[in-house]
Formats: C-alpha cells, sequence, structure tokens
C-alpha cells in the first residue's frame, strides 16, 4: 500500500479538521488491517507520575505508527528528524502524533531545548536513540544524549523492544521512503521497568560519561529483544 506525494497535497489543501480525521482514520485502518500487536509489560507504566523518556529500538517508518497505539493512554510526544515531513506516509502520522523536531547529525541545540522544556512541563517524550532505522534489522550503535535529558529534566526513562515492524514496513532497497508498503505482520512490543540514568562519576570525563550512559541506556533495551535483534548490544 503506498500513499502517492500528489493525493498528500489533496490532502493539505483540506480544512485542517478534514486532515486531522483523515490522518486519524488512516493510521488506524493501517494498525487495524496489516499490524497484529502484542503487547507485555504495560504494568511497568501502572504507577508511571510525572514526565517518562520513552526509549525505543528503530526498524521501520512504521514504528511510531504502533507506538501511538500502543502508548496512546500516555500520549508521549515524539522526537522526529525534520526530514520526515518529506515523506507521505511519516506525514500524516505527522499530524496525528504529537511531534517534537529535531534536526538529525547535528547539535541542534533549539530542538533540545524544547525536548527538555517538554519534560520539565510535565510532558513524556519517545525517541529512537539510534537516530535512524536499523538496515541490520538490529540494534546500531545510538547516539548520545539521552543522558542530557535525563540529567536536565530529572525524568526516568522506560525502555521499549520492538520487533516485527521490519516486516510491517520494510525499508525499501532503493532508500526511498516513498516506495515502501506496508504487509501483514505480528509486531512485539516489550515495555521495560523505568529506569534512572547513571551518574556521572566526578572524575570521569563527561564524553565518557555520556557514552557510558548511552550504553547502559541501551543495554535496557536489549534485554527487551529476542537476542537475534540485540547487534551490538548483544553483551
Amino acid at each position: 500500500m503506498i500513499i502517492s506525494p500528489r493525493f498528500v497535497k489533496i490532502i493539505e489543501s483540506c480544512p485542517q479538521g478534514v486532515v486531522r480525521a483523515f490522518s486519524t482514520w488512516f493510521l488506524n485502518h493501517l494498525n487495524n488491517k496489516y499490524a497484529k500487536i502484542h503487547v507485555t509489560g504495560e504494568e511497568n507504566l501502572a504507577d508511571k507520575d510525572g514526565a517518562v523518556i520513552f526509549i525505543c529500538n528503530h526498524l521501520s517508518n512504521s514504528d511510531a505508527i504502533v507506538l501511538w497505539r500502543v502508548l496512546k493512554k500516555w500520549d508521549p510526544t515524539f522526537v522526529a528528524g525534520v526530514k520526515l515531513n518529506e515523506n507521505p506516509v511519516t506525514y500524516l502520522g505527522m499530524v496525528v502524533v504529537k511531534v517534537t523536531p529535531l534536526i538529525p547529525n547535528s547539535a541542534d541545540k533549539s530542538g533540545m531545548a524544547k525536548i527538555v522544556k517538554l519534560l520539565k512541563s510535565g510532558e513524556s517524550v519517545l525517541m529512537f536513540p539510534e537516530g535512524t532505522r536499523s538496515r541490520q534489522k538490529t540494534l546500531i550503535k545510538a547516539k548520545p544524549g539521552i543522558s542530557l535529558f535525563a540529567r536536565m529534566s530529572k525524568a526516568k526513562i522506560v525502555p521499549i523492544g520492538m520487533h516485527g515492524t521490519e516486516k510491517l514496513l520494510p525499508i525499501s532497497e532503493d532508500g526511498e521512503m516513498g516506495s515502501e508498503t506496508f504487509h501483514h505482520a505480528d509486531v512485539y512490543v516489550n515495555i521495560g521497568k523505568p529506569f534512572e540514568i547513571a551518574v556521572k562519576n566526578e572524575d570521569e570525563d563527561r564524553k565518557v560519561y555520556e557514552e557510558r550512559a548511552t550504553e547502559e541506556a541501551m543495554k535496557k533495551i536489549a534485554e527487551l529483544l529476542p537476542e537475534e535483534y540485540r547487534g551490538v548490544y548483544n553483551k
């Protein structure tokens, strides 16, 4: 199933209420038709109090669509790369899902400040620490930043391990997101227990600390995945 950019242009010309209603219907349609979602670990969020940073591995552009449904009760704001606006399906998703933009592979101070502000105001956020979808279909090295957001906001972190979305909406061989199509697939979402970020040692170099804290956080995700998905964090 492919949504053409031309069709999106037509939708964009409609009143905002119509665009939102269609986009909501469309996301629910995709989940209902193609994804059989299996969720475990919801009890780990039963006592969630205050802002939470959800972190999840990233296998597909359908990840956010699935998590939008699974985490609807907690209504997190998704940290999304600006370039996603260029893709028809993710554009429609961003109409419905609460999103805060972050420029990929850059020191986007404005984007990072907005994330911290959301957390301090009590809003939860969801981010994919790897920064991009894994074409290896396993965990790849995450980018630093998790510890910064956690330290500045005092928010706890909730890890999520998800697999099956790489079959639901596979990454296209040509790298073009617009040519990706949905397929029927079982999707497994495993929610872990909240944890606090590692504390920096007094004599520890900040870069070393960031790498250590990020690795500890990513290992929390790895523990929630089958071994074949753990990639560089299978240690």
